[in-house]
């Protein structure tokens, strides 16, 4: 007979790695490519020790004149805090105990609560490795009667998901949160909200909108890492903190794509490895290089992804990579630090599945604690402006 304690055990013994393996390495192809690792964690915190230059010390001399003096390399310190990442599944007891009897349909049952779990999962994951760790999603253009807001961006928006609303300095509007997203219309970039009678009395024009209650708690994604201010701690005078960027491009070429890794090695040393790019942009390459009888072939990578190649290098089109973008990454700079891998989160007496407090319904929470880190910020590229197709 299935109970709860049946529950608990599967989730723990037979779950958590297939969950684990599906979030790390199936979520998203950028996010399979980037090694996990616990060294450089210091409580709370990632404290990593950053070197770059070039020794000295080094040099030709004459047969008899003076040797060259040692010099060490620059360091730098960089640190961030681990952000707290969490997954969460509802189980009503009525759904437990209509399957006590059946093992198949008790499978089914926690089958789809993972399936669940990890396709919301893998949206916002997805969706932090190209944001600034804000949990920005879009600004809101204009405010209509009743529940429909029009959007600027609508890559980040889905159904189902729970809003907050800031100004436009970015501080949290205190009556303006806690929305759920009721609908997407994408054409139009429109969506409409519930839990607001007028939502004209509530949110003005030019709010930003926000993940419920993870502003300011995601990991450091790409537009932190090409963006402005403070990077790690550290200050983007620094020669390592700058990345190369390159604005207003047009049209795509080889020889723009070629140009800028060519930069990016020559002023870093690190070789780009892994391409992603907008659904137009991939687009507007393609039809370049198909004009210029250009065979793509495409490539199986880490996670069992499958993208076309340039030179080699996996080209990813990716729903939540800004439009007219694409980034040029070396990979092997990127690391995921940890305190641990995902695990349940567990009560005194080690019971993973709890009862919501008033409720017939049981509850189970995955955590990781993480940050996303980039030791070589400068071996980085960013294209922007490009016409898409």
């Amino acid at each position: 007979m299935i109970t709860i304690e049946t529950a608990d055990n599967a989730l723990k013994s037979f779950y958590l790695d297939a969950v684990t393996e599906a979030l790390d390495l199936k979520a998203n192809p950028l996010l399979a490519q980037f090694a996990r690792s616990t060294a450089d964690v210091v409580g709370k915190d990632v404290r990593k020790l950053v070197k770059y230059g070039m020794n000295g010390g080094i040099s030709a001399g004459s047969e008899t004149g003076d040797l060259p003096a040692a010099s060490q390399r620059d360091r730098v310190q960089f640190v961030a805090t681990l952000k707290n990442l969490y997954g969460t599944i509802e189980i009503s007891d009525k759904a437990l105990r209509a399957s006590a009897n059946n093992e198949g349909a008790f499978v089914n049952l926690l089958n789809d609560e993972m399936q669940s779990l990890v396709k919301s999962a893998s949206f916002n994951f997805g969706r932090m490795l190209y944001g600034d760790g804000t949990g920005y999603l879009t600004t809101v253009n204009m405010v209509s009667t009743g529940s429909k807001l029009t959007l600027a961006d609508v890559r980040g928006v889905v159904e189902g998901m729970i809003v907050d609303f800031g100004d436009s300095s970015g501080n949290l509007i205190d009556y303006a949160c806690g929305y759920k997203v009721v609908s997407v219309d994408r054409a139009t970039k429109v969506a409409y909200l519930s839990g607001a009678v007028d939502l004209a009395d509530c949110i003005p024009v030019g709010a930003k909108m926000y993940l419920h209650g993870s502003k300011g708690y995601e990991l450091t994604g790409l537009k932190a890492i090409f963006g402005d201010g403070e990077l790690y701690g550290v200050d983007r005078s620094t020669p390592i903190m700058k990345p190369y960027k390159k604005t207003s491009v047009g049209e795509i070429s080889e020889s723009v794509i070629q140009t800028a890794m060519d930069m990016i090695e020559e002023n870093s040393g690190s070789k780009v490895n892994f391409i992603v790019c907008s659904w137009g942009v991939k687009r507007a390459l393609a039809e370049y290089l198909r004009q210029n009888s250009v065979v793509m072939p495409t490539i199986e990578f880490e996670g069992g992804f499958k993208a076309v190649s340039f030179n080699g290098i996996p080209v990813v089109a990716d729903r939540f990579c800004p439009e007219g973008t694409m980034y040029l990454l070396n990979t092997d700079d990127f690391k995921i630090h940890q305190l641990c891998d995902w695990k349940w989160l567990e009560g005194e007496d080690g019971k993973i599945l709890k009862q919501i407090p008033g409720k017939p319904v049981y509850t189970a929470t995955l955590v990781k604690y993480a940050e996303l880190m980039c030791d070589r910020p400068n071996g980085q590229g960013m294209l922007s402006g490009i016409t898409e197709a």
